[in-house]
């Protein structure tokens, strides 16, 4: 059952971050999920010890770990963005 919301909740994450870097219309719903879990570990990773949360994965689910998760799928599209096309957008 937790792989499932993982992907739901990835997807969610990644075609949030896909709406607002206007990336939305090149991605497919494999594709969000993929970002938005990978988006997950980077702000696991990098935003979550700015913001005070802890990255502890049996902590359950909280809305700062869904804001750092998104600001990481933000900044891996910003990424992506860049080496693509030379710009972030």
């Amino acid at each position: 059952m937790g792989l499932i919301i993982w992907l739901i909740v990835g997807g969610i994450i990644g075609w949030l971050a896909s709406m607002i870097m206007r990336t939305d219309a090149q991605q497919g719903i494999l594709l969000n999920v993929v970002v938005g879990i990978i988006g997950a570990l980077i702000g696991g990773w990098l935003i979550s010890p700015l913001i005070g949360d802890s990255t502890s994965v049996g902590g359950g689910f909280d809305i700062m770990g869904f804001i750092a998760a998104l600001i990481g799928a933000i900044i891996l599209l910003a990424i992506v963005n860049l080496f693509r096309r030379g710009r972030v957008r």
